[in-house]
């Protein structure tokens, strides 16, 4: 028996990013419009009579043990579900790491969303944002994707109207954030800036994008201060971006162009000069399968249930 299913794990920005407040827990409440964007990490997951987890990865030093949320994402899978199986990950890396792009947490909501299908669990979406969220506040979007509006630490998420898609430029030099520190940054400012919310929703209703240029936004940035980031975008808006914002905690930052070819022309002048640029839209998807495969059962046992 063996089964496998290969998708594209897509990552995600944030077009605006609120910092709220902070429960007694500790934990920080946001208000923040996520939009999965076509950079993406390349995951096959296989499963096969035996035992165990086996990671591997194009990255070296990337852990292959449960340090690694796509390995913790497959151990929750099979204890939620009682299966035995032997799990095979291979993971192509391409979301740059410290980006503040959800690159760990899109691979584990790979990874999730395939051995639901490929152990035929049968779990609801519902239930997978709930696995999704014992593993980190961003997974669970990135199990659902196109544009949402987070809420609580992450995890209260509201589908929002698909997008006209939009042209980006991600770059992200060397330097990255810790997000913890970010926070405690966040909580030593006396007067933090807040993006206005309520006008991205309206932007965002109404398919307006010059009012949603206007009011992208990211409180991490008056926190996080990182000559890459400031270079970033410098380099962005004097290329024609109309407006250059950190993602997450940082320290990737995207630029919306007004046209695909504005948006090649600053990828093709930036490369060499950050460690990451790349060139993207806007997608409503947040992990498209490419393949799956059976080898091992009879053609009418594929997909019965056992």
């Amino acid at each position: 028996m063996r089964k496998t299913m290969k998708l594209r794990c897509n990552a995600k920005i944030n077009l605006s990013l609120d910092v709220t407040g902070k429960r007694e827990d500790g934990y920080h409440t946001l208000e923040s419009i996520f939009q999965s964007v076509a950079v993406y990490d390349i995951l096959t997951v296989t499963v096969q009579t035996g035992s165990g987890i086996s990671l591997r990865c194009n990255i070296p030093a990337l852990p292959r043990d449960a340090r690694n949320l796509a390995y913790r994402a497959a151990q929750a899978m099979l204890e939620e579900s009682g299966r035995e199986c032997k799990v095979i990950i291979d993971l192509h890396k391409h979301i740059p790491s410290g980006a503040g792009m959800g690159g760990g947490s899109a691979d584990a909501a790979g990874v999730i969303y395939a051995l639901n299908s490929l152990l035929e669990c049968g779990y609801s979406d519902e239930k997978l944002r709930e696995i999704g969220l014992s593993l980190g506040a961003d997974v669970p979007f990135l199990l659902m994707g196109g544009t949402a509006l987070a809420q609580g630490v992450g995890e209260l998420l509201t589908p929002l109207p698909v997008l006209p898609e939009l042209h980006l430029v991600i770059l992200k030099g060397r330097q990255s954030v810790s997000t913890p520190k970010a926070y405690a940054a966040i909580d030593a400012l006396e007067k933090p800036f807040h993006p206005d919310t309520a006008q991205m929703l309206k932007a965002i209703e109404t398919q307006d994008m010059a009012l949603l240029v206007k009011h992208c936004g990211n409180t991490f940035e008056g926190a996080v201060a990182l000559a890459d980031v400031e270079r970033a975008k410098e380099a962005l808006l004097a290329d024609g971006a109309q407006c250059a914002v950190m993602t997450g905690s940082g320290s990737a930052v995207f630029g919306i162009f007004p046209d695909k070819q504005r948006a090649a022309d600053c990828a093709a002048k930036r490369r060499g000069e950050f460690a990451f640029v790349q060139a993207c839209t806007t997608v409503s998807q947040s992990l498209p399968v490419i393949t799956v495969r059976s080898v091992g059962y009879p053609d009418n046992q594929k997909n019965r249930k056992k």
